[in-house]
């Protein structure tokens, strides 16, 4: 007996290893996709200085953040065609080469287009990280692994501010992209060597058609409201081209989603008020939030004069506030029942910490900014994962991938437009600002084209008298750029108003299927049984 029994335990402690190794290294590939979002914040400004470019800032985020939004879709059906190991190391490649050469730019433009490489791989790491936790988690597990993502996701937003600063003082801020690379490295391999996903191959249509309309409308859209104003002028042929053809290449996504045998983007859902108003939300929400942790640090390192590891530190205020409202949420949600007024509360605190951040001036204490970004950290936490919970609570059980899925999307999608729109803002109010003082012509050049002379070091460097106009002009800009995401906070928060209240349900898809319960949708948008399976994307 005891011959026997031993092989079948060492067998189950060998699962649980593996198991381990190769959680493991999901939680190192979505550590790492997360950390991108936010890490290069506090190294804006010094990227800047380094290699020019001050108006074309936001694209070393919005980048990212648009070429990851809009592969994340795909990656769930083509790991199902050609399997999820297979897809998920070949999306850590992408994303380590993508790194790589983001730290070897020697201009803007590079630098941009690099990080749209390396979002296309983080696209990969986001759903695939979770999308195998499902081939090897029973569901009864399952939720304690994915709440472990949940705090992976937050302290990213946490520690990437604070490396980026870290680097960019001690190191170089090409650190920030070449961190990557081993900590990459060390996650393919444990995925090589540990994980044995199940290898049964189901057949998808993958919509090409829809992800490519989706993918050239959405970046028109974002280039119109870039260039708008900047590169040309808004009632130019260049910026009314580009609306129009965005306007028109989301038109015909619309009407190819209509038709496609399994649409990346199922527009029926959208026939769910709830689920409507949610993701309308998530827009907005998302559009505050990446704008204002983007140009915090512009506040902190030229207006206050900290280095970039300072700034990273008290950007940790907000992200408390973040968390406190994540975690309290989630608890009393759990208990109650109830959650209707977490997001009016959580867009409330938004517009209230918006125009606190806009009143910040040169003369400001770090004390009352630190109270400024928690306000804003506790409105958005509050709302945040709530929408979440909504969306997935407004479809059935099978809808579930789905509306997650869209939920995560458009709150990406909030944070792609809204950048260049806050970025078009700050370039032209400041621009305004720096014409109505007498500056040296070198000194104006350097501003205007965002060379080395916008840095940091170049700006503190100046005479005293000449340092204090510049640093008055730029944080007039920000706080213009700061009070102009008050009315989409105030939009957000009349919009909060309107989500009906629907009960949780307190069963979960087993139990559902068993019961044959129906699905939790508005009465004009029936269940549609049969629809595709999708790969949930939560964040």
């Amino acid at each position: 007996m005891r011959a026997a029994t031993r092989p079948v335990a060492a067998r189950g402690s060998a699962e649980r290893r593996s198991v381990t190794v190769v959680f493991s290294a999901l939680m190192l590939a979505m550590l790492l996709g997360a950390l991108d979002q936010t890490i290069v914040s506090t190294a804006l400004p010094t990227i800047v200085g380094d290699l020019g470019g001050l108006t074309e800032l936001t694209w070393v985020v919005t980048a990212y953040i648009l070429a990851s939004t809009i592969t994340t879709p795909l990656y769930g059906k083509i790991g199902d065609i050609y399997g999820r190991k297979r897809i998920f190391q070949g999306s850590i490649v992408v994303f380590l080469v993508g790194s790589m050469l983001c730290g070897l730019s020697q201009n803007m433009a590079e630098l941009i287009a690099f990080r749209g490489l390396q979002g296309i791989g983080a696209g990969g790491l986001m759903v695939g990280s979770q999308a195998i936790i499902g081939d090897i988690v029973s569901p009864r597990e399952r939720g304690r692994y994915m709440g472990y993502f949940g705090a992976a996701f937050a302290v990213a937003t946490v520690a990437g501010p604070l490396l980026g600063g870290f680097f960019v003082d001690h190191a170089s801020w090409r650190w920030v992209f070449y961190v990557n690379v081993p900590v990459g490295a060390l996650a393919l391999v444990m995925t090589q060597v540990a994980l044995h996903v199940p290898s049964t191959r189901r057949e998808h249509r993958i919509d090409f058609l829809g992800a490519g309309l989706l993918a050239a409308g959405v970046a028109a859209i974002v280039l119109m409201v870039t260039w708008g104003g900047t590169e040309y002028p808004w009632a130019s042929w260049q910026t009314l081209a580009l609306g129009a053809g965005g306007a028109g290449l989301l038109a015909a996504f619309a009407a190819a989603e209509r038709v496609a045998a399994e649409p990346i983007l199922p527009l029926w859902l959208f026939r769910n008020s709830v689920f409507t108003l949610v993701n309308v939300v998530g827009f907005i929400v998302g559009l505050a939030m990446f704008g204002s942790i983007i140009f915090l640090p512009q506040y902190l390192q030229i207006v206050k004069g900290d280095s970039a590891t300072a700034s990273g530190f008290q950007l940790v205020p907000m992200m408390l506030g973040m968390l406190i409202t994540l975690t309290v949420s989630g608890q009393l949600i759990s208990r109650t029942g109830r959650y209707r007024y977490w997001p009016i509360a959580g867009t409330a605190l938004m517009a209230v910490g918006m125009y606190l951040l806009s009143s910040m001036s040169p003369s400001t204490p770090g004390a009352l900014t630190a109270i400024y970004m928690v306000v804003v950290g506790l409105g958005i936490g509050g709302v945040m994962q709530v929408l979440v919970l909504l969306a997935q609570n407004s479809v059935s059980q099978r809808d579930l991938g789905t509306a997650t899925s869209t939920a995560t999307f458009f709150r990406s999608m909030g944070g792609s437009i809204g950048l260049p729109i806050f970025g078009a803002i700050f370039s032209n109010v400041l621009g305004g600002n720096l014409a109505r003082v007498a500056l040296p012509a070198a000194v104006r050049a350097g501003l205007s084209s965002g060379s080395g002379n916008a840095s940091p070091q170049a700006l503190a460097a100046l005479p005293p008298q000449l340092h204090a106009t510049v640093v008055a002009a730029f944080s007039q800009s920000l706080g213009t750029v700061f009070m102009a995401g008050i009315p989409f906070a105030l939009v957000a928060f009349a919009l909060v108003w309107l989500i009906r209240e629907v009960p949780l349900r307190t069963r979960n898809a087993a139990a559902d299927e068993t019961a044959g319960e129906a699905p939790a949708t508005d009465a004009g948008a029936p269940g549609r049984a049969g629809e595709p399976e999708t790969v949930a994307l939560s964040a």
